[in-house]
């Protein structure tokens, strides 16, 4: 136990890279999901189909193979990204695109006869999106929303192939410095707190939704 303690301050160094790294993919991915989800509910077929074939590819292939490529891969072309951009970006377009079909399911189980009462009341078309449709989606999709984001925290340790210096990566620096696998629990202790309170924030916020029932 005292090792733990006396090893963890590295840990939680390391944390602050995972914990930015949750943030920014948050603040990018979900607001793009929504966008995407509502561009995929326009009847126009070919942006549907590019649309469609960006959902596919980012949801059929593995994360750690785009984290791959748009570091390693990239620079190929003469596109170059240090190596926490290039994790961000791929981690807001692989959860966008997860994101967006999460919305794009609430956006259809919304009823026809709601449009229809938002024209009869003369509400604008970006007016009945923010006002009626976002508000019920949003409460729709909580649970699934709330599933991936405890998946993007424990998601985020597979940057540590790139080399950033996150919390697993602190881990394994101790691990093999030691000759020791407590590191490893300490990591798992962190992990665990982490995903045991954005579960507990994803609840409250479930709760404070309730009224929409």
């Amino acid at each position: 136990m005292d090792y733990v303690v006396n090893v963890m301050p590295q840990l939680l160094i390391g944390s602050l890279t995972t914990i930015k790294l949750f943030a920014f993919t948050l603040l990018g991915s979900l607001p793009l999901g929504i966008v995407l989800a509502l561009l995929l509910s326009i009847p126009f077929k070919p942006l549907n189909y590019l649309l469609q074939a960006y959902v596919w590819v980012l949801r059929g292939t593995p994360l750690l193979l785009q984290l791959i490529f748009f570091f390693y891969g990239l620079p190929k072309v003469g596109i170059v990204f240090d190596r926490f951009d290039a994790a961000v970006i791929a981690f807001i377009l692989n959860y966008a695109a997860y994101f967006a079909e999460i919305f794009r399911g609430g956006l259809q189980s919304i009823p026809e006869g709601q449009y229809e009462a938002a024209k009869v009341l003369r509400l604008r078309p970006i007016q009945t999106i923010r006002k009626i449709v976002i508000p019920q989606v949003f409460k729709i999709v909580l649970p699934s929303i709330g599933n991936e984001v405890i998946n993007l925290v424990k998601d985020s340790s597979l940057v540590y192939i790139l080399g950033l210096g996150d919390l697993m990566r602190a881990g394994k620096i101790a691990m093999e410095r030691d000759a020791t696998l407590l590191p490893l629990f300490g990591v798992a202790l962190i992990y665990l707190l982490m995903t045991g309170i954005f579960t507990l924030v994803m609840k409250q916020i479930e709760n404070k939704l309730n009224y929409y029932r």
